[in-house]
């Protein structure tokens, strides 16, 4: 059968296909449908994601909050200033001044606004706009991230986030709490105050916060003082203020103050011709803001401590106090050069900046055994040792400095070849130590993971006191040499024995007795004290055979002679009793604990330099007894003063006889050798303990009180002759002659109730009429000798040897 021609109808061919064609649109409608479905649904669910976590964040009950500006309670620096109303200190965990507004001037808050924020007083605290061009701008390849933020979200960062983490989710968690507070800060807080708060609490370098603190510290000024281009300068720095700080990179610096003034021309907030001269001007630094910060170290350790003591650390912090002490910065400064110079010289005198000996071979193998042995996780930090130099690196100058063997630890001891107590002649290391050197150090730092800092303790150290007498102001304070924040203050702590500046207490105790006088005459001769069960003990005088045999107490305590010393607290004798000479001490100044026996006499119970300058202030202001002051007023709150507490601790015609007492050891006695160099009346007594371990001078005149110490932190030996009229009365000479530098001589003032009478000085008796050897002394009323004394030839009754057996 022939194949069919019938034709397949067309709806028959074609119907299948267009089916297919009709489905596939159909589905194509189905897939953008749920696809703008789904698109709308993340949408929705992303916009309430967001919505919610706006929410969730917003009530968050530890999100912090600003309702109002007195809520603004930020740290700030408390101002230690001198009595003559320098800047000699600032306590602070943050550097912050907060400063009124009516002080910020109209050009500073148009800087930062033209230069940060040229929408601020348009927008609500977000510039959306802002935020998308930054966005935009991120996008586009090779672009640097753009900031968006304002100055009501920069002021949120810094202050109220300040702490909040900035990584992974809780970035964004941070992100969305800053944009709520700062529509929430826009609604509670008006334009300016907000601008205030910014000006008061944004970062600047150098650990400086706010603009207060920015400006003093570059232009010396307060921020109600700046001009234009200094406003400029101020204002580029919160955009990165490392990369512009003018000091580091002065170049970027001009450019970013030039684009400042540029802004501010353009919102017209500066002339042109004006921003012209700015931008052309060079950036004027100074170069020292606060030229008396760090001359007195150890007022400012004392305030700090006397105000966490008053209201703790944590209000210290936000006190912001102004606190005014008793430190003349002139005083300060003499004081602080007196020690430093005489040290040196000492240093130079037994070459104390060589090393303490040199070890090599089995010594040294021994020594470093010896020192595992004793020191086996090595010394605490602050505590003196000897330590071995195992190498010294003398280049680069920034690692020059010497390994130093601790026992269980390794130290880094930095040896710059700068000009320092040690180093006169700036030495590079390698000229001034070797391995196998013992030098005496200390751990002064002690980073973290990595060896200790250590600091040489090659010389003796030295503390310094001075007092107004008047007032009981402490006018200098030196707690040290290279005294730093923080260190041990010898001068309030540093309890050592006296030696023999403790005799006057000594002699003003016996004075009171009536029982003696200053022209009372001992034997100055060998002395042996002998106690059942013990040692005896044998006093004798710094020239250990030179005794001067019959002595006036006048002379005896002008040359510090031991022997009568012992002899006057010595009640077997018909001398004082140690008690009362405790008793006396305690009330004229001393507080430290002091042992009734008769070594008291020579010394021998410890004291700080304090307590001796305040004691002997006592004699200098007629017996009047005051606590020192450090603190004359603590923010609008004056100190107590200390004259309204004063009292009588002994009679002023005593204080006056123990003042003429001390006024003849510059005329005759340990002193002497300052006899010239005051020109003017002066009174004092050196101090020198056995071995040489301490050298002590306290002497007054009318106006001032000065007491000076120098000795080891360990008792080392100061070394050969080093007494007190050696180490420690050149300090006191040097202060006291640049303290009272033009200052017209003043009279000790005689009170009622002293005589004087015209003497024998070998006798101690009246003086014969005519006596060529005559010569005054004071006597309290009623206890001037009524004998005279034989004229030259006369035979003497007292002096006959009587033969009892007639």
């Amino acid at each position: 059968m022939p194949p069919s021609t019938e034709k397949i109808p067309v709806a028959s061919r074609g119907g299948p296909k267009r089916r297919k064609r009709g489905g596939g649109g159909r589905g194509r409608v189905r897939w953008l449908r749920w696809l703008l479905f789904l698109m709308l649904t993340g949408a929705v669910v992303g916009a309430a994601s967001v919505a919610a976590l706006f929410l969730v964040y917003a009530s968050d009950p530890d999100l912090p909050r600003i309702d109002h500006v007195a809520d603004y309670r930020p740290k700030v620096v408390t101002k230690i200033l001198s009595a003559d109303g320098q800047l000699i200190g600032e306590l602070y965990e943050e550097r912050r001044t907060v400063v009124p507004r009516e002080k910020i001037p109209p050009v500073m808050i148009h800087a930062l606004v033209d230069a940060e924020d040229a929408e601020f007083y348009q927008h609500g605290g977000l510039s959306y706009w802002g935020m998308l061009r930054a966005f935009l701008n991120d996008l586009r390849p090779g672009a640097h991230m753009q900031g968006a933020s304002t100055l009501t979200q920069q002021l949120v960062r810094n202050l109220i986030l300040k702490n909040y983490s900035r990584s992974g989710f809780s970035a964004i968690k941070r992100k969305i709490q800053e944009m709520i507070l700062a529509r929430r800060l826009e609604d509670k807080l008006s334009k300016d105050e907000i601008l205030w708060l910014y000006l008061n609490q944004i970062d600047f370098p150098y650990h400086r916060f706010g603009v207060e603190e920015a400006s003093r510290f570059y232009f010396g000024k307060s921020i109600s003082d700046v001009d234009a281009g200094e406003a400029a300068l101020l204002a580029s720095l919160p955009k990165g203020p490392s990369e512009i700080d003018p000091w580091k990179h002065p170049e970027r610096a001009k450019e970013r103050q030039r684009y400042v003034l540029s802004q501010m021309v353009r919102y017209q907030h500066l002339k042109p011709a004006d921003a012209e001269r700015f931008a052309r001007a060079p950036i004027k630094l100074v170069r020292t803001p606060e030229p008396y910060i760090g001359t007195a170290p150890e007022f400012v350790d004392e305030v700090k401590r006397t105000l966490i003591e008053r209201i703790g650390a944590k209000q210290l912090a936000i006190a912001g106090l102004t606190v005014v002490t008793t430190c003349d910065t002139r005083i300060q400064k003499l004081a602080r050069d007196a020690v430093d110079k005489e040290l040196q010289a000492l240093d130079e005198r037994h070459n104390y900046r060589k090393p303490l000996e040199h070890l090599t071979g089995r010594a040294l193998a021994a020594r470093l055994r010896k020192l595992a042995r004793e020191l086996p996780s090595g010394p605490k930090p602050g505590k003196i040792v000897e330590g071995i130099v195992t190498a010294v690196t003398a280049t680069p100058e920034s690692a020059a400095g010497a390994t130093v063997n601790l026992g269980g630890k390794v130290g880094f001891l930095p040896l710059p070849a700068t000009v320092d107590r040690y180093n006169p002649k700036a030495l590079t290391a390698d000229k001034r130590f070797r391995a196998g050197d013992v030098l005496r150090v200390r751990i002064a730092e002690q980073p973290p993971d990595k060896p200790p800092v250590l600091a040489l303790e090659l010389g003796p150290q030295a503390a310094a006191v001075v007092i107004d007498p008047a007032t009981r102001q402490v006018k200098a304070l030196v707690g040290g040499y290279d005294y730093r924040l923080g260190d041990f203050d010898r001068a309030l702590k540093a309890e050592r024995q006296p030696g023999s500046s403790f005799k006057p207490f000594l002699y003003a105790t016996a004075f009171s007795t009536e029982k003696y006088t200053p022209a009372t005459v001992m034997i100055d001769g060998p002395q042996v004290y002998a106690s059942p069960g013990l040692k005896p003990w044998k006093p004798g005088n710094a020239e250990k055979n030179d005794y001067l045999g019959p002595v006036r107490l006048r002379v005896a305590l002008a040359k510090s002679l031991n022997t009568v010393a012992s002899e006057l607290v010595d009640v077997q004798r018909g001398g004082v009793d140690p008690a009362q000479v405790v008793s006396l001490a305690q009330s004229v100044g001393i507080e430290s604990p002091l042992e009734a026996n008769p070594s008291l006499a020579l010394g021998t119970s410890a004291v700080t330099p304090m307590e001796m300058t305040n004691a002997y202030a006592t004699f200098a202001a007629g017996g009047r007894r005051m606590t020192p002051q450090l603190i004359e007023r603590i923010g609008t709150d004056p100190e107590p003063d200390p004259a309204k507490s004063a009292t009588q601790a002994i009679k002023p015609e005593l204080a006056y006889l123990m003042t003429s007492m001390l006024t003849s050891v510059f005329d005759e006695g340990t002193a002497v050798s300052a006899r010239g160099k005051l020109k003017r009346p002066a009174a004092g007594k050196t101090g020198t303990t056995n071995g040489h371990r301490d050298a002590w001078f306290v002497g007054f005149t009318p106006d001032l009180v000065t007491g000076v110490w120098v000795g080891y932190d360990d008792m080392r030996e100061l070394g050969r002759g080093e007494e007190g009229a050696r180490a420690a009365l050149p300090i006191w000479v040097d202060i006291m002659q640049g303290a009272e530098k033009g200052l017209p001589p003043k009279p000790f003032l005689q009170p009622p109730g002293v005589v004087v009478q015209r003497i024998d000085p070998k006798t101690g008796l009246l003086a014969p009429p005519g006596s060529p050897t005559a010569i005054d002394e004071v006597f309290l009323q009623g206890t001037a000798p009524t004998q005279t004394a034989p004229t030259a030839g006369e035979a003497n009754p007292d002096t006959y040897i009587i033969d009892q057996a007639q």
